[in-house]
């Protein structure tokens, strides 16, 4: 089984990941400024950070891995004209998530590809779109429901604008070095407190919402993960897939929300949206892998 460096460990994701690694017999080796606590001290830890390169070439350099498993990110716009506030509170810079998204995967997959490293996987966002965070007022320029990988992207905020170009990044190193790359665009990510809490706030739609309800359990995404990382050699050298759950996390079914409150998005329907089924297809996924979403939170309502 493989040794897989995985950066990300101590997000709200990346024990997830390192739990599915370590079921399915591979050994996880940490990369990060923080060192391991509880659960995670049982594994290899290699100290350093994204953001100097030197250290990202030290940690794969000589060291046999052939994975890489990507979770590290900024997971919002960190210049974005509404999340100044949030900026400041938190004493972030403004480039933040340019510098980290862009330039943090940058020198991983550098020092990857330099180290003989054979499989890259990025958890990467459904926000490539470019559908949220929108800044100018523009409408997404929707082409087809359900929406899948070969929808056009219309980014407009830096952290959409991150995640398209580390989807580019990947495929111009497979194509130039012959590694494997592969991202996961996923929804928003929970954990079963958070699906308890999409159960206890479940209310009629008001109008509509370029969100689109979509989510994916962290479980069922980290498997996503595992499977893309095992079935790389049967995969083509590169691609992306969306990660998110089945159904959406709204009460009424996606034709009736669409029916009320986007009639012309209904009219782009290119496949039944039967009951509460996914404004974002995830059909590439499980057909590639043999993904399934599995976990769940309607089971939850009262």
């Amino acid at each position: 089984m493989d040794d897989v460096l995985v950066t990300g460990y101590s997000g709200r994701f990346g024990s997830y990941v390192v739990r599915e690694l370590a079921a399915a017999g591979h050994k996880p080796v940490l990369f990060g400024r923080r060192q391991p606590v509880g659960e995670m001290e049982m594994y290899p830890w290699l100290k350093g950070e994204l953001m100097r390169y030197d250290e990202c070439v030290l940690a794969v350099k000589d060291s046999g891995l052939e994975t890489v498993m990507h979770l590290a990110a900024q997971p919002w716009p960190t210049d974005h004209p509404r999340q100044q506030e949030r900026r400041e509170n938190l004493d972030l810079p403004v480039n933040q998530t340019i510098e980290v998204n862009i330039v943090g995967t940058y020198n991983i997959l550098h020092a990857a590809m330099l180290g003989g490293v054979k499989t890259f996987v990025m958890t990467g966002s459904n926000c490539a779109l470019g559908h949220a965070f929108r800044i100018s007022g523009k409408d997404f320029p929707c082409q087809a429901m359900p929406i899948d990988e070969t929808h056009p992207s219309d980014v407009e905020d830096s952290y959409s604008f991150s995640k398209l170009t580390n989807e580019k990044m990947l495929e111009q190193y497979s194509r130039t070095y012959g590694m494997r790359t592969y991202a996961l665009r996923c929804a928003g990510l929970c954990d079963e407190a958070a699906r308890r809490t999409l159960a206890e706030k479940a209310k009629p739609v008001e109008k509509w919402d370029w969100g689109m309800w979509a989510w994916v359990s962290r479980e069922d995404a980290a498997r996503a993960h595992l499977l893309v990382m095992e079935k790389a050699p049967e995969l083509p050298a590169h691609d992306v897939y969306f990660c998110n759950a089945s159904d959406t996390f709204a009460l009424e079914s996606s034709q009736e929300i669409l029916e009320k409150f986007r009639p012309d998005l209904a009219k782009l329907v290119t496949e039944p949206l039967e009951g509460n089924a996914t404004f974002i297809s995830n059909r590439k996924l499980r057909e590639a892998v043999g993904w399934e979403h599995e976990t769940g939170w309607r089971q939850y309502l009262k």
